[in-house]
């Protein structure tokens, strides 16, 4: 299995994107690409371009939400990170062979028409990892 093709974005868990995003935008001087809503994960999302990465901002819509849960324990702060991968389907089978704990076992639907899929944090010392597959640009 090939590493990695980059580190396709930081996940940070907020409140209000509404209060977040002027820190961002304003003081850090970051573009915003866009936001969205993220049903499968009950979110929306604020993406910032940082380079050939991005800051991603997420904010519960319900208390349901993984988002509000993680906050709900730990807080506002750094939710995950997530690599931009060619084969999130072939590196989550993969995975699961090698016995790595996953919160997807195959990939779901997310953010800019991209298929991901979550390891567990057991199998990274504490650390949430989200493999992105993003459509390729014709």
């Amino acid at each position: 299995m090939s590493a990695p093709n980059k580190i396709a974005h930081i996940g940070i868990a907020v409140k209000s994107l509404e209060k977040t995003l002027p820190f961002y935008t304003e003081q850090l001087g970051l573009e915003l690409v866009g936001t969205e809503i993220v049903e499968s994960e009950q979110v929306q999302v604020a993406f910032l371009k940082i380079g050939e990465s991005h800051i991603e901002l997420l904010e519960p819509l319900s208390d349901e939400s993984p988002i509000a849960k993680f906050m709900e324990k730990r807080g506002e702060g750094i939710h995950h990170i997530a690599f931009d991968v060619d084969d999130v389907a072939g590196r989550l089978a993969t995975l699961k062979e090698q016995g790595v704990p996953l919160i997807h076992e195959i990939p779901k639907a997310g953010a800019h028409d991209a298929l991901i899929g979550f390891l567990h944090p057991k199998a990274a010392n504490g650390v949430l990892y989200e493999l992105c597959q993003y459509p390729k640009e014709s």
